[in-house]
């Protein structure tokens, strides 16, 4: 490592890569308030999506921007192109996210859930009072402080630029799938997120703390083949009333799930 990026961002380690790009963590070498970033680099390899991602790039880094005014929403520090490519630049969340904590095997009492549950819809709130879907709300995605405070990270409009400058032959795709299955309900695997897309989200985590079962193994083994619901209420130990919430929440039809 070593790398400086942006003429400030001194590289200290990769944390991880995928097919849109890279993620990094950096030290602002021109600003010794903030301790270590996260900067996050989308590669281009087609210059003639060059422009369309340039637009799309500015659009979604000031919604970040503003978002990243909530204080579990990882602030925005800085955007930019540099030699073709883009990059965020953000506050690095010192902590653990959900993967390590949701084990399978272990079943989440209904009191953790509800805390749960009611944690992420908080933010979640105003993410969509800002008009934005998330579109990748999942374990991996929701980190937790040292303090306990949840933070949510990696929302999916940086993987739809990341998709557009990927795009060969110069074609823009009218829609693109952003998600991880599992977490990702029927509308938003054809290209068409909700609102509600978040809400099926958040349902099939919690369902996960309840179960202590992975959603592809819900889905997989439980699934009722005339209805296409899950059938996991018996596999925990729930009220009513929540079970009923959270079959709302991950309603295969959109049009009858919960709104935040």
């Amino acid at each position: 490592m070593g790398q400086q990026i942006g003429g400030r961002y001194q590289i200290i380690k990769a944390l991880g890569s995928g097919s849109f790009g890279q993620t990094f963590l950096a030290k602002d070498t021109h600003d010794n308030e903030i301790s270590d970033c996260v900067v996050k680099q989308l590669k281009c390899d087609n210059e003639d999506n060059l422009k369309t991602a340039r637009r799309l790039f500015d659009t979604e880094a000031k919604i970040l921007e503003k978002l990243g005014s909530h204080s579990q929403i990882p602030q925005l520090f800085n955007y930019f192109e540099e030699a073709k490519e883009f990059y965020l630049v953000q506050e690095f969340i010192d902590g653990q996210d959900l993967d390590n904590e949701l084990k399978s095997g272990i079943k989440y009492s209904e009191s953790d859930v509800k805390k749960l549950l009611i944690d992420i819809l908080e933010i979640l709130t105003y993410v969509h009072d800002n008009n934005v879907i998330h579109r990748d709300i999942k374990p991996g995605n929701i980190m937790r402080r040292k303090s306990g405070e949840l933070v949510l990270i990696d929302f999916g409009a940086v993987k739809q630029v990341g998709s557009i400058i990927s795009q060969k032959n110069g074609t823009v795709a009218k829609t693109v799938t952003i998600g991880t299955p599992g977490y990702m309900p029927s509308e938003q695997a054809i290209g068409k997120p909700r609102f509600s897309s978040d809400i099926y989200a958040v349902g099939m985590i919690a369902i996960q703390a309840l179960t202590g079962l992975l959603p592809e193994v819900l889905q997989k083994e439980y699934e009722n083949q005339e209805t296409e619901e899950i059938d996991w209420r018996k596999l925990a130990d729930v009220s009513d009333r929540l079970g009923n919430i959270l079959d709302r929440m991950i309603r295969y039809d959109y049009r009858t799930t919960l709104s935040v």
